[in-house]
Formats: C-alpha cells, sequence, structure tokens
C-alpha cells in the first residue's frame, strides 16, 4: 500500500501521514521446517479486507486486458492478455508463487502518470502469469518496460517454495516510460523484512545468481544527480529514497522490531529507529534460531512490545494500556511537532497474510495462504491452499463494503470486536487471544491429517484434492467467524458499562436466587489514578467536611 512520508521530510519527496505495509521474508533454512516465508499486512483506511481470486483461464490470441489501478479503481489502460492464466488465491497462486509489497514513494519527481501498471496490478497479472520467483522478477520488469509505471517506489517480496527475493522499483518520471529496479535474493538460512523505506543499499554488481538489476539503475541515478561517486559505492536506497525522520521512526523501525526480537545483536540499531541516528541496518540477517508460520504470525501482531518503543504505559495509552492511537501519525502542541508511533500491528489493516511455500509437496499442498482479515494483533490466519477455488461468503469480494455493513462479513465481524478491545485493551485483549489461540491451534493440530487425506486424494485425482482443501478451509473459515461472534457477545456482556461479570470455570456467575452476581468494580490502575492527581492536583480530593 502507499506509503507517504511526514512532515517530518527534509528532501523533494511524496508529503503526507500515512505509512502502510509490512513484510517479513525468511529463507528456507532460516524457516523451522524448510519452508520459504513472506508475509504481508495490506493496511490502508481505505481498503476493504476481502479474498481475491482470479481462476486459471485461458485466452484468444489478440485478446486484451484492462488495467484499474489497484488503490482507486481508476483505468489506466489495457495490455495484451496472456494465453494461460494460473489460478490466484489472494497473493499466491498454483504453483506456490506468493508476492507481496510495501509503499516507499521516493522522489516525488519520478512519478509518471502516463503508466499503464500500477504496482498493485504488476502483483495480481503476474501471479497470473508466473511460476517462480525469477520468472515473475522478469515479467514485472517487462510489464513496466512495455507499458510504464504508474505508481510510486515500491519493495516487493517475492518467493516461491525455493528462493526468496526482495525488489525494488521506481519510475523514471513523465515522458521516461519505464523504472529503474534491483532485485536481490535473501540467502536461504536469512531473514528480511520491509515497511516502506526502501532498503537496498549497495548491491552485487556482477552476481546474476543474485543480484539482478536494470541496466541503467546507476547511469539514471547519475544523469539525475543523485549519484556521482563509484559504481561500487551505489546506494538504491540512497539515490532514490533518502531517508528522513519518518523514514526511521515510521517504517525502520517496524523492520528493526522484527529483527530485534530475532536476533540478540540488533538492539544496538535502536537510536536508528528512533530516526536519531542514520546508520542503515543490513538488508537480512540471520536469525537466531528458526522460526515456524506461527511464529511469524505473532511477529505480524508486534506493537514494540518490551522495547524502546514500547508505548503502552505512558498517558497516550490510556487507563487500560493500549498500544494503539488514532490518526494521524503526527501533531503539533504549541507549535512543536511530535509523533505516534507506529508498530507492525495496526488498527487499519485491510487483510494480512503468512505465506508458506513447502517444496516437498506438490503445489495444490504445499503452498498455504495464512489469510486474515482487519488488524493482525486481532484477527485469525485461515489456511488457504494454493489451489484454493471457492471463496468463503465470510471473504468474498462484494460482501459488504466500507460504507456498508454486512453481517455475513468478516471484515465487519473482526472490526465490531476490534474496537471493543480498543477500548478496555490491556483486559478485553486477553479473551481476544484465548479464542484466537484455540483456532489457530485447532488449525496446527488437524493439519497433518488433514494435508495426509489431501496427498491421498492427490495421487488420484488432483481436482478432488483441490476440492476436498477448499472445502476444509471454508469450513474453518464459517465454523470460526462463528466463534468469533461468540466472542463479541461475550465481551459485550462481560464488560458492558464499564463493570466486569463474575466467572466461574468459562460460566458467569448467578447468586443463590438465580439473579446475576453483583460485577465487580475494578475501576482503574493505581498508576493510571496517580496520573491523574499529578495533573489535577487537589481538584478531586476527598475533603473533611467542618
Amino acid at each position: 500500500m502507499k506509503r507517504f512520508f511526514s512532515v517530518f521530510s527534509v528532501l523533494m519527496v511524496t508529503v503526507s501521514a500515512v505509512f502502510p505495509c509490512t513484510n517479513f521474508l525468511i529463507g528456507k533454512k532460516a524457516s523451522a521446517d524448510g519452508s520459504t516465508l513472506i508475509s504481508y499486512s495490506a493496511d490502508s483506511y481505505n481498503l476493504y479486507g476481502e479474498l481475491y481470486h482470479w481462476p486459471a483461464a485461458q485466452y484468444r490470441p489478440g485478446a486484451m486486458l484492462k488495467v484499474y489501478e489497484w488503490d482507486t479503481g481508476k483505468y489506466l489502460g489495457e495490455i495484451p492478455q496472456a494465453l494461460q492464466t494460473y489460478n490466484v488465491i489472494g497473493n499466491m497462486n498454483e504453483h506456490q508463487l506468493a508476492i507481496g509489497e510495501t509503499t516507499f514513494g521516493g522522489r516525488s519527481e519520478l512519478s509518471d502518470s502516463t503508466g499503464i501498471m500500477d504496482y498493485g496490478s504488476l502483483i495480481y497479472i503476474t501471479l497470473q502469469r508466473a511460476k517462480n520467483a525469477r520468472e515473475a522478477i522478469k515479467v514485472m520488469t517487462d510489464l513496466v518496460a512495455a507499458h510504464g509505471y504508474y505508481s510510486g517506489g515500491e519493495s516487493f517480496s517475492i518467493a516461491d517454495p525455493n528462493e526468496v527475493w526482495v525488489m525494488e522499483m521506481i519510475g523514471k518520471g513523465a515522458g521516461n516510460k519505464g523504472a529503474v529496479w534491483v532485485a536481490v535474493r535473501i540467502p536461504d538460512d536469512c531473514v528480511s523484512a520491509h515497511a516502506n523505506q526502501a532498503r537496498i543499499q549497495q548491491f552485487p554488481l556482477n552476481d546474476p545468481e543474485n543480484c539482478i538489476y536494470s541496466p541503467d539503475v546507476i547511469s539514471f541515478a547519475r544523469e539525475k544527480g543523485y549519484f556521482s561517486g563509484k559504481d561500487a559505492d551505489f546506494s538504491f536506497a540512497q539515490a532514490y529514497a533518502p531517508l528522513d525522520f519518518g523514514a526511521m521512526r515510521f517504517c525502520e523501525a517496524r523492520v528493526w522490531s522484527f529483527f530485534n526480537r530475532v536476533n540478540k545483536n540488533m538492539g544496538k540499531y535502536v537510536t536508528y529507529a528512533q530516526g536519531k541516528t542514520t546508520e542503515p541496518m543490513p538488508l537480512y540477517i540471520k536469525p537466531d534460531k528458526k522460526l515456524s508460520v506461527h511464529d511469524i504470525q505473532n511477529m505480524m501482531r508486534d506493537h514494540y512490545e518490551g522495547t524502546e518503543l514500547d508505548w503502552r504505559f505512558d498517558v497516550g495509552a490510556g487507563p487500560f494500556n493500549s498500544p494503539y492511537r488514532w490518526s494521524p501519525l503526527t501533531f503539533e502542541v504549541d507549535s512543536v511537532e511530535y509523533c505516534n508511533e507506529r508498530p507492525i500491528a495496526t488498527q487499519q489493516t485491510g487483510f494480512s497474510f503468512v505465506a508458506q511455500m513447502r517444496s516437498w509437496l506438490p503445489n495444490a499442498i504445499g503452498g498455504i495462504l495464512w489469510f486474515g482479515i482487519d488488524d493482525a494483533a486481532q484477527t485469525v490466519y485461515y489456511p488457504f491452499y494454493s489451489g484454493h477455488a471457492d471463496v468463503p461468503e465470510e471473504m468474498a469480494v462484494g460482501n459488504g463494503d466500507l460504507l456498508t455493513y454486512s453481517e455475513t462479513s468478516a471484515f465487519w465481524t473482526h472490526n465490531w470486536v476490534s474496537n471493543m478491545v480498543y477500548t478496555r485493551y490491556s483486559d478485553m485483549s486477553m479473551d481476544l487471544q484465548k479464542v484466537q489461540q484455540e483456532l489457530e491451534n485447532n488449525f496446527k493440530e488437524i493439519q497433518p491429517e488433514i494435508e495426509k487425506k489431501a496427498l491421498n486424494l492427490y495421487k488420484q485425482s488432483q481436482p478432488e484434492a483441490v476440492h476436498f482443501l477448499t472445502n476444509h478451509t471454508n469450513s474453518l473459515v464459517k465454523n470460526g467467524l462463528q466463534e468469533w461472534k461468540k466472542l463479541g457477545q461475550y465481551l459485550m456482556v462481560k464488560y458492558v458499562d464499564g463493570v466486569i461479570k463474575r466467572e466461574k470455570d468459562g460460566e458467569f456467575l448467578r447468586n443463590q436466587y438465580g439473579q446475576p452476581a453483583s460485577p465487580t468494580r475494578p475501576g482503574y490502575s493505581d498508576e493510571f489514578y496517580r496520573k491523574v492527581i499529578n495533573q489535577t492536583g487537589d481538584k478531586y480530593k476527598v475533603q473533611p467536611v467542618e
């Protein structure tokens, strides 16, 4: 999703105050089971959470494809359609190819309003046309070269069962069709991340197995005056997306939080995450231990807990230690500008996923898009296999929208529950996490048996295996959403009007006459009361009456 620089910008870059999207990338030797993994959160107040699907299809020679900008729906033009397209569920196709993104914007003068290919269309058209990561890079770069690049600077996560790549791309400005770009393969034993700031610094100029780039990526920067040193010293990020405070505090800080959780030596970059120093972090690092898909799901729920950027205990967190603040990111007091933190998990997420690609299984079974709607911290990740052929009604395109509430929509159900949790976070989040963990642990426990059945079916008929897995996931979604609605009802009953109903063994208590037992009235924490008194002095002090 689009990343706009904050008012802290000191360079000629795009200006606004929204910092969406976070991606993690994990090589196959850095994962617990040998799978490759990438994650993505689509964070935008304008994005409705739903699951996209394009069935495989064949087209006649000469057929054309109309291209609409993913963010706005604006018609951009048309391009030749491929003769054969692949099944795509969300951001993964039937060959276990997955693609995510974050927008870094970069230098505003490099935008090209005449281009046809926006970043969203690049992702979803490429997923319909490519079988692996290297092929995807070629398809994407060929498309922008032929039809022009409409969007701002972009970082893409591109992965198949064997390789994980990060590619960064930016246009050349009006009247100069195409883009400059560089793609770097993440070593198998390493992890990487990007979060709305270009991250590729220096890169190998003669290692096509691990680094591919446009022929003019350096010469174009020289021509524009962005770089004047030796080729070996060229940094894509410094040339095309120079750092500012927002790039570090709102964007790179999310990368740092992930790195800091998986590698004990990354604490030294905390000042960079805070926007105080400018020495950049490495593009990729080795984790201290191998990471599971469930580790990555939990890391997508991060709010900087336990770090210097943890903001649950200042006055802005309110009485219930909220790790959320409402927009905008920056605010002004007495002509001095301040900022909120921008954590990985955020309220404006439309959907997020962790894509898992497993080389030792048939594609229809090996690829899983663990997909969730709404805030990653409040969502449930459901397993959609790469051949998934029928989107469940609860996540289907057209089931409600941002202006139309739907009782059967996963987006509205999750937002209903999330917005209750936000009001009393420290208490309600614990109740939510219990149900969340029960559902996701159940998915994990039944997965081996489900995949064993699918493999047996696959040996007889691939379509039957796909049908079986599709029905399995759709049942999980239907049942899971019912549990989430029950959670919402439970939270409403338990916490209504600021008191808490008494419970025992999961049941609300009644008195000896069958009436509801008197609720507890916990009020606020001593810490919060002290903050009130520090601000108000004796205003609320109980005074003796003479």
